[in-house]
């Protein structure tokens, strides 16, 4: 079969796998809208080292399983290939979500302005803790349906393993281009990122489980705890 007269362009534009083509001198010559996206939390610098780094030794391409977190994407696997000295390639594999066991109880699912349910509980610790707080939200997002009392129990255990902070900083804001699968339907994501110099991890146990009830993806971490939350 002859593939010259093909553009396949579009077909890696559509795929949700970062792909990045570099030249020899580490600039880059193209990359789709997964990668573009995932530069907003890597350099290009890093990724470029990691082509290098586990390129074939010869003319090809050569796939490797390796783990890879930035921010909130995780990569399994990559694939860095090249057909001259002037060009390599790398595509990295998105981690699949742990697709929950557990469905939600929509007869707890109240449409919910967020803003209005972060501001409520954000002041219910202000009256416990003189940290200081600053809060970046996206007064845009619009009214979506969450179980309010298990979200404000996730919440209140969250912020609570910040109490020993000097300061918190809070964001909350639509992932763009990201989505999870709910019901074999398409939805969208927003991330709420609370950030510290350290915290208390004793709840984490108990902030995953909660998270697990509503379909939300939490990543907790040294300094910061992310919560994927679908706009159901």
């Amino acid at each position: 079969m002859n593939t010259t007269s093909i553009n396949f362009e579009p077909f890696v534009e559509w795929d949700n796998s970062p792909f990045i083509l570099f030249t020899n001198m580490g600039k880059i010559r193209y990359l789709n809208n997964a990668a573009e996206i995932l530069f907003g939390y890597v350099s290009k610098k890093e990724l470029y080292d990691i082509a290098v780094a586990y390129a074939p030794q010869n003319f090809g391409y050569k796939m490797t399983s390796l783990s890879l977190n930035y921010d909130s994407f995780s990569f399994h696997a990559i694939t860095v290939g090249y057909e001259n000295e002037e060009e390599i390639s790398l595509r990295l594999y998105n981690t699949p979500r742990i697709k929950s066991s557990q469905k939600l109880d929509k007869n707890k699912l109240i449409t919910t302005d967020i803003n209005i349910l972060l501001e409520a509980n954000i002041s219910l610790f202000k009256t416990k803790n003189s940290n200081q707080l600053t809060l970046l939200a996206d007064q845009d997002l619009p009214s979506f349906k969450i179980d309010q009392n298990n979200f404000s129990k996730i919440l209140r255990k969250s912020l609570d393993s910040f109490r020993a902070s000097d300061s918190i900083n809070i964001t909350l804001k639509l992932l763009i281009g990201e989505h999870v699968i709910l019901e074999d339907k398409k939805i969208s994501i927003i991330q709420l990122s609370i950030e510290a110099n350290g915290r208390y991890n004793d709840t984490d146990s108990e902030i995953e489980m909660l998270c697990t009830q509503s379909q939300i993806k939490s990543i907790l971490q040294e300094h910061t705890i992310k919560l994927e939350i679908p706009l159901i």
